[in-house]
């Protein structure tokens, strides 16, 4: 039974206990199959809309949120620097339950992009009787050993851009180059975190750049940078706050009976394949589509989303 209080489209925040307010925003048919969209990041530019295009407006009564601390959910991460303790992504599954009751939904289905597919694993994995089913793209459980991949390994296949990198993190000792961002991004020290935010990005743009249809990561301002950078460096200095067996794929028995499709590129270069594999092996009801010829995303992977979305619809 749908909620006949529904309205195709409708925007609002939720205030949650901690005093953040989360952005959320819905569209498509009210009586359609309700499905949540978690954007990558963490800290993701300000949701356009063009998500939407990913589900049947006739057949999704789709929700998307802009997370804590990014886009327009209050505060900024950047503006409440004092706050970053209440970053977790036990925080962020929260947020996702407050959306969910306050827009009265029972159980809906979860798509995620990039980081998004860690919070989708890890908020299906805390509430499994609320997923219906699961579309995961470019698939990441953000482990230790993908954070390292991601910000050290990679460094010989872009050895120029990670010497930049790492001679610019102003590293202590006992620190990976990850945890000197994340300490900078965080500091009082306003000239330092722009610095360290540009230095950031550089990175980012450089470790996605091998697939066929990458663009750069464009932001409508230095603040979303600032903001980008700020919780990307966060939650990859505390391994997504899943450490041990709260990491997903110790918690795959949770979710193995709810039908999903990971999609991933063969040529995602900073996302390797492996993650993706790893877990549809260990869920059953779980079908892989690896394509060829992409990376962190493109046209056929986004193809790909939208005839699971439409098949479990």
């Amino acid at each position: 039974m749908h909620d006949k209080s529904r309205k195709s489209a409708a925007l609002g925040h939720v205030r949650v206990p901690s005093g953040h307010e989360i952005y959320w925003e819905t569209s498509g048919s009210p009586t359609g199959k309700p499905i949540v969209f978690l954007h990558g990041g963490p800290g993701a530019p300000p949701m356009s809309g063009g998500y939407r295009r990913q589900f049947n407006p006739l057949k999704h009564y789709v929700v998307g949120i802009d997370q804590r601390g990014c886009g327009r959910s209050r505060p900024l991460v950047i503006d409440a620097l004092d706050r970053l303790h209440e970053q977790t992504t036990q925080a962020l599954i929260a947020d996702i339950e407050a959306v969910r009751v306050h827009l009265r939904i029972e159980r809906w289905a979860v798509a995620g992009v990039s980081w998004g597919t860690t919070l989708a694993l890890a908020y299906a994995q805390a509430h499994p009787e609320r997923v219906t089913d699961m579309v995961l793209v470019a698939v990441t459980t953000t482990s230790r050993d993908e954070v390292d991949w991601i910000t050290e390994g990679i460094g010989r296949i872009f050895p120029e851009a990670w010497q930049r990198l790492a001679a610019a993190s102003g590293q202590r000792d006992g620190e990976r180059v990850v945890d000197a961002y994340a300490r900078r991004l965080s500091s009082e020290m306003e000239a330092d975190r722009v610095q360290a935010a540009q230095e950031w990005i550089a990175w980012e743009n450089t470790h996605v750049s091998l697939g066929p249809d990458w663009s750069p990561l464009a932001f409508a301002d230095p603040l979303q940078a600032m903001v980008f950078a700020t919780l990307v460096t966060h939650y990859w200095s505390n391994d997504a706050f899943l450490h041990g067996e709260h990491r997903p794929i110790e918690r795959m028995h949770r979710i193995e009976t709810i039908p999903a499709t990971l999609i991933h590129g063969r040529r995602d270069i900073s996302g390797p394949a492996a993650a993706a594999w790893t877990l549809h092996r260990r869920w059953p009801v779980s079908r892989l589509h690896i394509v060829e010829t992409e990376g962190h995303g493109g046209p056929r992977m986004m193809a790909l989303m939208r005839e699971a979305c439409e098949a479990f619809a």
